[in-house]
């Protein structure tokens, strides 16, 4: 990649980052609905033509927010024993667990989404995510095949979701 690719590269990064802070903090004040394409394109301090260079419209932009956040919850959850062989939970110290640092780095996200009830069905979602992943992992790492796999998926998303409200 070129130095002006990189550059360019970070100038996107940073522009997609102000136009998504933007709309979390409209979010707080108005419904989905009531947000204009110029409400956040002058809350992010950016001209109309750059927001329509990268989005279509204003949901675009929100489902690009979730998924970022989504994929972000992803990693965390799986970070603590992505390149392990064999997982122990009793080695899982508290500083490995990253789910704690994701919610806090999104904590303004969460508190909207779901304080506001911004997205109808996301805590659903996220919970979806979390089974997934659950089951997934139970699969990879089972000892005990007497465990009601969907059940145990359900009770664990159900929980961390319970720790992000």
């Amino acid at each position: 990649m070129s130095h002006k690719e990189l550059v360019q590269d970070k100038r996107i990064k940073r522009t997609k980052k102000l136009l998504k802070d933007s709309l979390l903090v409209l979010l707080e004040i108005k419904s989905l609905k009531e947000i204009t394409i110029t409400d956040i394109v002058q809350k992010a301090e950016v001209n109309r033509g750059t927001f329509y260079k990268h989005y279509q419209y204003k949901e675009d932009l929100l489902e690009e927010l979730i998924d970022d956040v989504l994929y972000d919850l992803t990693q965390s959850y799986q970070e603590p024993y992505r390149n392990l062989e064999t997982f122990d939970i009793k080695n899982l110290t508290a500083s490995a667990i990253k789910i704690f640092q994701h919610v806090y780095l999104y904590k303004k996200f969460y508190e909207i989404i779901i304080k506001y009830n911004v997205l109808p069905g996301y805590q659903e979602k996220i919970c979806n995510v979390i089974k997934k992943l659950t089951i997934q992992d139970f699969l990879d790492y089972r000892e005990n095949n007497h465990i009601n796999t969907d059940m145990y998926a359900s009770y664990h998303a159900y929980a961390i979701l319970g720790m992000i409200i």
